[in-house]
């Protein structure tokens, strides 16, 4: 028997009506037993957070919900560690019967995916990080996310400090530069630290910067790693890294890799979010 299709999805932010029509494309739909890795943000900033996050609870045993930024800001939310911002779109899901129940689920969700030669992360990987690396320092967080202190831990997710990597990191600036690197980070220096406020391509104002995945000798350079984000860098397929953020809450598309053969599916989608966001 096949082993079944792995169809890699980018960011949803929040746009269910997209995803309900892309999982009915027919490329997609056709196999019944097809599993489904999701990149990341799937809330926020789209009209229907709590829609979404309920289709992806209902596909658990056929997928992987990686956590991006938005969703570990919903998290922060709910903890009370944080206030919706202006353009926030995550108050039905606060405001649900069944939040505390979904709360929990996205609780659970892992920081970084390996399968198939394939690692999914939302945002990248330190250059120093090799696969078991990044697996070991993602599950940090993952134990605490879903611990009994959760909320405790997520008030010190906040700061773009310590930008680089040192084993000796412990208590925030460990945590920080963890979600940095898994969730936010697109730029680096040659020598792998992170400038977290540029959020544009890649372009000839930003000397001296390469995105995270050119960075020199990057340890994970000999798998694939998949990732979202980074809309305005768009639809990257390379051997070495695939980029599935094709902007749809922002008026794009959103995409939908298969594994196995690189087979491309994309649905236009409307624009949900004034554009500028993150």
């Amino acid at each position: 028997m096949s082993q079944p299709s792995i169809w890699m999805i980018g960011d949803i932010q929040g746009c269910c009506s997209s995803l309900d029509e892309l999982l009915a494309h027919p490329e997609i739909a056709q196999d019944a037993n097809a599993r489904f890795w999701f990149a990341g943000d799937i809330v926020n900033r789209g009209p229907q957070s709590l829609t979404t996050l309920r289709r992806l609870m209902a596909l658990e045993e056929r997928s992987v919900a990686i956590l991006g930024n938005h969703d570990l800001h919903l998290l922060a939310i709910a903890a009370g560690v944080r206030r919706p911002g202006k353009n926030d779109t995550l108050l039905e899901v606060l405001d649900a019967p069944d939040a505390n129940e979904i709360i929990d689920w996205l609780r659970q969700r892992p920081l970084a995916h390996f399968e198939a030669g394939h690692l999914m992360v939302h945002a990248g990987v330190l250059a120093k990080w090799d696969v078991s690396k990044t697996l070991q320092l993602a599950h940090e967080v993952e134990t605490s996310l879903r611990g009994n202190n959760w909320q405790k831990v997520l008030q010190k997710m906040y700061g773009d400090e310590p930008d680089h990597w040192k084993d000796d990191h412990s208590g925030g600036k460990r945590f920080r530069v963890i979600v940095n690197a898994l969730t936010r980070m697109r730029m680096c220096t040659l020598k792998g630290r992170m400038v977290l406020a540029i959020k544009s391509a890649p372009n000839h104002r930003n000397q001296g910067l390469v995105p995270w995945f050119d960075v020199p000798d990057r340890a994970t350079r000999e798998v694939t790693v998949v990732f979202g984000h980074w809309s305005t860098l768009g639809l990257v397929l390379r051997s070495d890294v695939i980029c599935l953020d094709t902007g749809c809450v922002w008026g794009g598309s959103l995409t939908a890799l298969r594994l196995q053969d690189r087979k491309l599916v994309q649905i236009s989608c409307r624009q949900s979010a004034p554009l500028g966001g993150d």
